[in-house]
């Protein structure tokens, strides 16, 4: 009994040996980022940096705001976020303050590119990993931009809980503009400088109009586009949406029915001109449902009550 004791101890003994070493050494986890990067994930999280105003929603809805150790300057709109760290330009990060704060993960945008050049090149030089998030283009890949920030943030539950509690929500507004067969016409300006900008198919903002029932009017245009206002009053929109703020106390939407030559489309003789909310319909994160929802009742008020 001695003896068999004593072989039973020293087995127990290797055991624990090898789990600890395990526990030790697989502290890491090799992975890819949302364009397609290799990346070593950390074993533990407890500092994060976002450099976009999409992503720092998602993760404060992961629950994750007391990690965020610096922002983007956008960002610091982002309803629950401590307006007190850090804000930075990513569009020329300084190298020396990042590493100073000893970030675990760099959560970064395809915004923060200019051209090929990667500006956390010397982040990851000195061993903090970074990962890629490009602006999604599609209501899915939204979804997989939240699970994956959930996936490496070990908020998974919660990841899946914003999820289908989206999924839902723009079911149920699908399932109504699926009905709907006189299909408005829209036309939706995110941009009104000295030239106006406004987007094709290929872009998350072109499928909420599809959701709700209605149809774009540049849809056979290809992403983001500049049309011209010839091209704009020659579609003749019956429904005008627009997420420009205001200009010099001037609304956008004011902006738009004072237009020359504007006076013969449809939606500036009808009214029917609304503004969406900017961030909410800009901004590929969760809140795309808000946007969702204001552009389903300003089309068809009396579908979506």
């Amino acid at each position: 009994m001695k003896k068999r004791s004593k072989i039973l101890a020293v087995v127990l003994s290797m055991v624990f040996a090898i789990a600890l070493f395990v526990g030790c050494t697989e502290t890491t986890k090799t992975m890819t980022d949302r364009e397609g990067n290799e990346f070593t994930l950390p074993n533990k999280i407890e500092k994060i940096i976002s450099t976009a105003p999409s992503n720092t929603e998602v993760l404060v809805a992961l629950g994750l705001s007391d990690k965020l150790v610096a922002i983007d300057k956008y960002s610091s709109d982002v309803e629950g976020i401590n307006t007190e760290i850090p804000q930075i330009d990513f569009r020329n990060p300084d190298a020396e303050t990042i590493i100073g704060l000893e970030p675990d993960i760099i959560i970064a945008s395809g915004h923060n590119k200019v051209g090929d050049n990667d500006p956390f090149q010397l982040v990851k030089e000195a061993g903090i990993p970074v990962v890629y998030i490009p602006s999604s283009d599609s209501i899915d890949g939204i979804y997989g931009d939240i699970e994956f920030m959930a996936e490496i943030t070990k908020t998974e539950k919660k990841g899946k809980e914003i999820v289908d509690n989206m999924k839902k929500d723009i079911e149920d507004i699908r399932a109504i503009g699926e009905k709907i067969t006189d299909k408005k016409k829209v036309y939706f300006e995110i941009g009104s400088g000295p030239t106006l900008f406004s987007f094709g198919n290929g872009t998350f903002l072109n499928e909420m109009i599809q959701i709700i029932g209605a149809e774009n009017i540049f849809a056979n245009e290809d992403a983001w586009i500049s049309p011209t206002p010839e091209s704009v009053i020659d579609a003749n929109p019956d429904v005008i949406l627009t997420n420009v703020p205001d200009i010099n106390g001037v609304t956008a939407v004011d902006d738009i029915k004072s237009r020359d030559g504007w006076d013969s489309v449809t939606a500036i003789k009808e009214g029917n001109v609304y503004g969406v909310d900017k961030n909410a319909s800009a901004r590929p994160s969760q809140y795309v449902v808000k946007a969702l929802k204001e552009m389903a009742k300003a089309v068809y008020p009396n579908e979506y009550k």
